[in-house]
């Protein structure tokens, strides 16, 4: 009997983990135009909900740009690319929203912070699913995407099915 409820209370777990990593969204900046001078930043994040858990992924040419994040809003607003938090150059950056909070993205590159590739979110705590761009076509604009991961899923209920047959064979 204790171990059925061993079994049953790592069920809860995991069945609340895979939950919540199933509702965070993955935001690419800037839509399907990506991380690019081109691209009205502050147009595409006004219609984005950002939450705790969800992701920012910058797609963009690393020969011509990367990504800097700046301390806060006045070196947001001056452009100041000197004094960064983080720096990131692959052409395909993720980074993570694990608190509540603005923060505040740039082009490193010289001048395209002036030309307006610069970007600030705000991050919330709330329960609610992301905002969703309505679209049938993963090359639209939509800016993001639920992450659900079936392989994940069936091997997480693979374990628990032979979990769950082996304390009630014993």
């Amino acid at each position: 009997m204790e171990a059925l409820r061993k079994s049953l209370l790592t069920f809860v777990i995991v069945a609340v983990m895979i939950q919540k990593t199933a509702m965070a969204a993955q935001h690419v900046v800037g839509g399907s135009q990506g991380w690019d001078e081109s691209t009205d930043f502050n147009s595409w994040s006004s219609g984005q909900t950002f939450k705790v858990g969800d992701t920012l992924a910058f797609r963009y040419s690393p020969t011509l740009h990367s990504v800097v994040e700046l301390e806060g809003e006045g070196s947001y607003k001056s452009c100041d690319i000197s004094s960064t938090v983080n720096s990131m150059s692959t052409g395909n950056d993720v980074v993570k929203l694990n608190k509540a909070g603005t923060r505040y993205f740039a082009c490193g590159t010289a001048g395209h912070c002036d030309q307006g590739m610069k970007l600030k979110i705000t991050t919330v705590t709330d329960s609610a699913p992301s905002n969703q761009a309505a679209s049938s076509t993963p090359t639209s604009s939509s800016a993001a995407s639920l992450r659900f991961c079936t392989p994940f899923f069936a091997f997480i209920a693979a374990i628990l099915t032979i979990q769950m047959a082996l304390v009630f064979l014993l």
